[in-house]
């Protein structure tokens, strides 16, 4: 058996700095190899270049531009990734806010993904408040999330918390100011199999 890890979740929630937190321990854990994913790491190069030669803004991933156009394939690219690796027998932790997604549950669809019923799919909603959210953008002053700062008022409409249907195996996790235990909490219920695994 594989895996295939999402941990989702909007801006400032701290999906990478929790991924790489649990990658070393699940690897350990499971004795499975592993690898990470993560779409700003996969693509951020590659959407400065289109972004600054479309719309003369490199940094741009929030305007309707980059959201109809670019974000889509970029998220396609990122699930094809994981599945070659999949496909290789190595399990991945994949990195991305992927909230239109999470609200259909694609992810939890295995033919939308690609992968097998042998793969085990988690998906971790990573989430904080606004204004932590808010605080930590502002705090690490990254030229990408400009645009983001700049229409916050339009961006934080497309904030939200999994409800009703969308929790169904959905695993949530608080990543405010989240303790060892939460984490090893966390990290054993990826371990007992993930959120679904299609019957064989």
């Amino acid at each position: 058996m594989t895996r295939l890890v999402f941990f989702c979740g909007h801006a400032g929630t701290g999906k990478t700095s929790l991924a790489k937190r649990l990658f070393a321990p699940l690897a350990r854990a499971s004795g499975e190899p592993f690898c990470l994913l993560d779409k700003d790491t996969l693509y951020g190069s590659y959407s400065s270049a289109a972004m600054g030669a479309l719309a003369h803004d490199p940094y741009d991933r929030d305007s309707p531009l980059f959201l109809q156009h670019l974000r889509d394939p970029e998220y396609r690219g990122l699930i094809d990734t994981a599945r070659e690796n999949l496909e290789l027998g190595v399990s991945a932790l994949v990195v991305g806010p992927l909230s239109r997604e999470v609200r259909d549950r694609k992810l939890f669809d295995h033919a939308w993904l690609g992968v097998g019923p042998q793969v085990a799919l988690t998906v971790v909603w990573v989430h904080t408040s606004e204004e932590t959210a808010h605080a930590r953008i502002v705090a690490r002053a990254h030229p990408i999330d400009a645009y983001k700062l700049a229409h916050w008022d339009e961006y934080r409409q497309r904030r939200f918390m999994p409800s009703g249907p969308q929790l169904d195996g959905l695993l949530l996790f608080d990543n405010t100011a989240p303790a060892e235990a939460d984490c090893d909490a966390l990290l054993q219920r990826i371990l007992a199999g993930g959120s679904a695994q299609a019957p064989a």
